[in-house]
Order: structure tokens, then sequence, then C-alpha cells
């Protein structure tokens, strides 16, 4: 297994705010056990480079499609999916962000992330909130709401000081919902995604780096790996961005796992070189929520 590490340092650095992470552009076919076990046996490799978190894809245990969906969704946290990742988090002492599974609640399906601790608990569950209905003309047509319905809460967990938002492939469109985010203190936010190539290559890299510059913070995409064969092909290009809006690292279409060395520090000081945040005009605009989060 191929590992890109990458490392960014702007401003001071403290590296006692250092956190380690693992990012597994995995390859995804359409045997769930199969699926299962690799998703082990690349984590359990990606724990020889000591990471603190490690993060799977969107849809690591199914391929991605509506039609696959309701054959290949799991009640959580009692599925065969979450006990998987709880024995894994908890063997390699890890925390351990699960990508995105197809959730079945009751008679409703949801495009939902799941976050381990190194005890193999449960601490953070993540519904896609904005579902994936796009017609692009001489491009892709998907619609997500044909089967899934829409999580209405974010998600946030903290590993050792550092206070982490999850969000999953469409969600990175909505400013808002990064805004909200920010408001709550986020350092890094991570997004298991499988943009598409109709999609990705003008996007991808552009919503990366937009989120993070808006909210001057660590933004991490999580893509499958690409398989020509596949209904839905990913574009791949797992990506890490810094507070500053630079690229620390941006894999191809293979599977492999990125880790990346975060300087949390960075948060800190790029917002104070560009204090945006506080001066927003909140008295002639703001972004509330209109949920309990």
């Amino acid at each position: 297994m191929w590992f890109a590490r990458t490392k960014s340092f702007i401003g001071f650095v403290n590296l006692r705010r250092g956190l380690r992470v693992a990012l597994i552009q995995m390859l995804v076919g359409d045997d769930k056990s199969e699926n299962l076990k690799k998703a082990v046996k690349l984590i359990t490799e990606a724990k020889k480079e000591n990471p603190r978190l490690v993060a799977l894809p969107e849809c690591f245990n199914s391929p991605y499609g509506t039609k696959f969906f309701p054959k290949y969704a799991e009640p959580i946290p009692d599925g065969e999916t979450c006990n998987v990742l709880s024995e894994t988090a908890k063997n390699n002492n890890l925390y351990l962000v699960g990508g995105s599974i197809p959730e079945k609640c009751g008679d409703k399906f949801y495009n939902t992330c799941t976050v381990w601790s190194p005890e193999g608990k449960l601490i953070g569950v993540h519904r896609k909130m904005h579902l994936f209905d796009i017609d692009v003309k001489g491009g892709v047509r998907f619609c997500e709401s044909d089967v899934l319905s829409a999580g209405n809460k974010l998600t946030t967990f903290d590993v050792d000081g550092c206070k982490i938002g999850i969000g999953i492939c469409y969600d990175v469109r909505f400013s808002e919902m990064t805004k909200l985010y920010r408001k709550q203190g986020v350092e890094l936010l991570m997004y298991p995604a499988a943009f598409n190539p109709t999609t990705g290559p003008p996007h991808w890299e552009l919503l990366m780096r937009a989120r993070a510059v808006d909210e001057q913070m660590f933004v991490a995409g999580i893509s499958p790996a690409q398989d020509p064969a596949a209904d839905y092909k990913a574009y791949g290009h797992t990506i890490v961005v810094s507070p500053w809006g630079t690229v620390m690292h941006q894999a191809d279409y293979a599977e492999t796992t990125v880790v990346a060395d975060l300087d949390l520090n960075e948060v800190a000081n790029v917002r104070q070189q560009i204090p945006s945040f506080s001066q927003r005009r909140t008295e002639l605009y703001d972004t509330i929520s209109k949920s309990s989060l």
C-alpha cells in the first residue's frame, strides 16, 4: 500500500497541537463482506503510520447508487458494519470516521456517517443533510431523494482538544452549513464524498479550498477510488486543505491512503491574521440554526 505523507506549516509552529490523520481512498466492490474485510485491512495498514484519526470514504461498504441503498442498508448501531467499525477502532486504538453507509431506520433510508472512539464506542452519527439531486445536461443525472431521506443535525466530536465536524459529499456545496460549524468552534471539517467525473474536475478542489478559506479551518475530502466498471464512477482525488487554502495533498484515482500531519495552531494563526469572522456585520446579516444541534 502506498502512503502519501504531507505536512503543513504556516505562521508560528507548536507541534504540541498536532494531529495526524489517515484518509483511505478505497476501491469499493459489490460484495459487502469483501468491502468490510478490505476496510479492516486498510485501516490496520494505516495504523503503522501512527495516525490518531482514520477516515473511510462515502459508501465504503456498498456501491453508490439508489438501486443499491435499500439492499445494502443496515440499522445503526446494531448492524454488521457498525460492529466491524467498533471492533476495528478498538483493536487499533484510534478514532475512526466510518465514511458513510446506507442506513435503515424504520421505513426510511439515510446516507449516514458514524464516528468511533479508540474504545470502540459510537461518538457521532451524521446523516447527509443535503441530498444529491442533480441533472447536468450532457453529464450526470442522479436523485438520492428517490430513496433517501435527509438528516437535520450537524455532527461534531473532539479528538485531543480538536473539534471536528462532519459533512457528506453534497453537503460541501452549502457554505451556511460550514459557517454553523465555525460558530461551534470546529477546526477540522471532514467530508466523506463521492464526486463524479463530471462535477469533480471543475468543483472538487475548488469547493474544498473555498470551505477552508471561508471558515479558516482544515478541510479533508475522502473519496472512494475510481472503478471504471462501476455504474457510478467516483472522481477519487482525496484531498487535504489547510486553513490558508493550500492543498496539502491530493491523490489521483487509484486506491491509496493519504497521511497528513495537521498543525492545529495554523487555525488560530490564520484566524488572527485575517479576522474575518469577528468582522462580520451581524447587525445586518447572520447565519443561524433552525434545528436543535
